[in-house]
């Protein structure tokens, strides 16, 4: 599950006033904030909505669905990473939005960031659509007065992908 990040600047981030923003993600972020009294989390009562943005201006949106078995749940950004492939714009997928709100409808203190496994997955729909670790990451606080922009290739460095798998012929052991 993401997790909030309370430093104004952490780790070197750079925080963004909301209304310094590209129009354009101003309205991904709005459309994941108002995504946020959907999720399905009977567990913890965080709320984490995602937008993903496509290269030809597309927006699609994903929540986090919690289960009593907390392995069978699915983070909002893997929610709408997938409704965008089945969708059929999965390798079209350019950026996307992250925002939160904690219990009982109570603000983040900051912005919250994607789980490992999240960025993962995000870093594949990167390779997916041709952009790769320039993969566009926009974390909001949940009145999305302050953005944070980074990429995947800042988030997860060294990041496993596509072309680790490529079939390599083995080495001759050495005699």
């Amino acid at each position: 599950m993401a997790s909030p990040r309370n430093n104004g600047n952490a780790r070197g981030f750079r925080y963004t006033e909301f209304p310094e923003v590209d129009p354009q993600i101003q309205r991904l972020l709005r459309e994941a904030q108002q995504k946020l009294d959907s999720p399905y989390n009977p567990n913890s009562g965080f709320s984490v909505a995602a937008a993903v943005l496509t290269s030809d201006g597309q927006i699609v949106v994903g929540t986090n669905i919690e289960n009593a078995a907390y392995g069978s749940s699915i983070c909002a950004e893997r929610t709408a990473l997938s409704t965008a492939h089945n969708l059929g714009v999965g390798d079209q997928c350019v950026a996307i939005a992250i925002v939160a709100r904690g219990k009982e409808g109570h603000p983040t203190p900051g912005v919250t960031a994607p789980c490992g496994e999240c960025r993962q997955v995000i870093s594949e729909y990167g390779w997916r659509s041709g952009v790769g670790e320039g993969f566009r990451v926009y974390l909001a606080t949940t009145d999305l007065q302050r953005v944070l922009p980074t990429t995947i290739g800042i988030l997860l460095p060294l990041a496993f992908g596509p072309e680790d798998l490529l079939n390599v012929e083995p080495q001759e052991a050495a005699n």
